[in-house]
């Protein structure tokens, strides 16, 4: 089975190289890579050119954010199962991929998700949070509930029947995706409970003020998906990642 993994990068010379070895050390071999620039100035695309005779799709261009290229990805991929690996992450080990594809073979499942750290951008052995998933049951979206979107993996299918990331939203397109898949649709699921990526913490969505404003898109999507949440509930999904701050792996 095919499995593509997306890189959605903008300058992060910094980064992406060891991205890119996250995905190509993988002992899962049937891995279509795809990596979508934006048009980076800093460097970044002279890294990827490196590794360019194993990376099977790249577009450089501009495009309209991360989401936007994230999109790109999806329209390129030809894998029955597509994840996507941001160009500050990488995976925790060298066998996550094989073991996605046999959980979501196994179980005969269209989505599946696992835990996620975040590192200090600056000594990866350092462990700032630590996102403990679950298993999803309806309802536990009104109470804060999340899957970690990087640890997301969805078979195409799911993307051609029900769509992929919505541009309106700036901020938390990942949620109001996961929102719609899970919530609204009930696409089968599954939890893997280990740890599936690493990421370095300081991302935009991680910023104080964008937040405030990912809770205004959380809310949104429940609107556009005509799901009733009381507003207040929202409020929930913030603290219900201050745990994460003092569990242990």
């Amino acid at each position: 089975m095919k499995v593509s993994i997306i890189t959605a990068v903008f300058n992060s010379r910094q980064f992406i190289e060891s991205a890119l070895k996250s995905v190509l050390n993988q002992t899962y071999k049937n891995i279509e890579y795809i990596v979508i620039d934006g048009g980076s100035t800093d460097g970044t695309t002279e890294i990827i050119n490196k590794y360019r005779d194993k990376i099977v799709k790249f577009v450089s261009e501009p495009d309209k954010g991360i989401y936007d290229g994230m999109n790109k990805g999806i329209k390129l991929a030809d894998g029955e199962i597509i994840g996507f690996l941001n160009s500050d992450d990488f995976y925790d080990d060298n066998n996550v991929i094989e073991t996605v594809v046999k959980e979501m073979e196994n179980k005969k499942i269209d989505v599946c998700w696992g835990d996620l750290v975040y590192i200090d951008k600056k000594d990866n052995s350092r462990i700032v949070r630590f996102w403990k998933s679950s298993e999803y049951q309806e309802g536990k979206f009104k109470r804060g509930w999340m899957p970690p979107h990087p640890t997301f993996f969805v078979r195409r299918r799911i993307y051609e029947k029900y769509g992929p990331f919505n541009l309106d939203f700036k901020i938390a397109a990942d949620y109001e995706l996961m929102l719609r898949f899970l919530e609204k649709y009930k696409v089968s699921s599954c939890y893997i409970p280990k740890v599936l990526v690493k990421m370095r913490i300081g991302g935009k969505s991680n910023r104080f003020i964008n937040v405030i404003k990912a809770n205004f898109e959380a809310y949104r999507s429940w609107k556009i998906n005509s799901l009733k949440i009381n507003p207040f509930r929202i409020l929930l999904k913030p603290l219900s990642k201050i745990s994460q701050y003092f569990k242990k792996i």
